[in-house]
């Protein structure tokens, strides 16, 4: 039985992947691409990567999804800039088949990995306790491989930068994105007042248990980012302009407090992002939560885009 669930789930994948690429219209390929984000991260739970499963339809399907399908209907109209940004025909064809050797090679190193295959689980596992933390998703995020994760803290303040330079100067400082009616009635409305609430201590329940159990500041953070962007749409909430500060704080917060805690490494450890074991827990929490926000607030911006109203006056 779970062969054959596994197999209808590979021709799905594959399927929508055809789909998406071969359709014609932009917001009919969004919706395949979202669909298949989704589909890919039930084969992440079936491999039993749940932390995995749960980045994939958060970021991957989720936020990906909402930044693309806003890009489509700011899109409208405009088929001078679509065509120009069209690959033509040869171009896609050695896109095609770039992803198909990648794919193959991929798929060859996969199949004739020996048995067992190399890993450093059992390595990882055994030095968790003196992370302080269950869960070993967590351990090699913030701990074995807590650099790279820095670094992807920092992507998310530089995608919002460029986001913002695309602004023209007299806008610079200003709201980002437009600013919607307020709905008082219908789905949108009954939904923005609702789900909000609930929402936000799913997110931040994910991303607290994320130290023991699936989930963690991506995941939550991004439930967090869906919740804001419910209510900006309906209108019952305007977000912030760039220039202020406690949205800029927001956006670097998490960078800051892990490069912090990085530092201090220096002085209570043997290094750069190192973690005392007496202080190791309380450390990575506190990153954790700082980078929930920065998550957040950097998801919003993104969705939201380039600064549209207000803003400094022309000279």
């Amino acid at each position: 039985m779970s062969l054959v669930l596994d197999l209808c789930l590979a021709l799905a994948v594959i399927g929508v992947a055809v789909w998406t690429l071969a359709v014609r219209g932009n917001f009919p390929a969004v919706i395949g691409f979202v669909a298949y984000g989704l589909l890919l991260a039930l084969v992440w739970v079936r491999l039993g990567a749940v932390d995995v499963a749960l980045t994939e339809a958060a970021l991957g399907a989720g936020a990906t999804g909402v930044i693309l399908l806003f890009a489509v209907v700011r899109l409208r109209g405009g088929k001078a800039e679509i065509d120009a940004a069209t690959p033509s025909g040869p171009q896609r064809i050695a896109a095609g088949l770039l992803c198909a050797v990648v794919g193959i090679g991929l798929a060859a190193a996969v199949v004739t990995l020996p048995e067992p295959a190399p890993s450093l689980a059992a390595e990882a596992a055994r030095h968790l306790p003196a992370l302080g933390v269950a869960n070993p998703i967590t351990g090699v995020l913030m701990a074995y491989r807590g650099l790279d994760t820095l670094l992807e803290a920092v992507v998310l303040v530089f995608a919002v930068l460029a986001i913002w330079t695309m602004a023209p100067d007299r806008r610079w400082g200003g709201v980002p994105g437009p600013v919607f009616p307020v709905q008082s009635s219908g789905p949108l409305s009954l939904l923005a007042r609702v789900l909000p609430p609930i929402g936000i201590v799913v997110g931040i329940y994910v991303a607290w248990v994320g130290a023991d159990a699936p989930g963690g500041k991506f995941q939550g953070g991004t439930i967090l980012a869906a919740m804001g962007i419910l209510a900006w749409v309906a209108g019952l909430w305007r977000l912030p302009p760039t220039s202020a500060r406690g949205l800029r704080w927001a956006v670097v917060a998490g960078p800051l407090a892990f490069i912090g805690v990085g530092l201090l490494g220096f002085v209570i450890a043997d290094g750069f992002l190192a973690y005392p074991p007496s202080l190791a827990k309380p450390l990575i929490l506190l990153i954790e939560g700082a980078m929930t926000l920065s998550v957040a607030a950097a998801l919003i911006l993104m969705v939201a885009g380039p600064p549209e109203g207000g803003g400094r006056r022309a000279p």
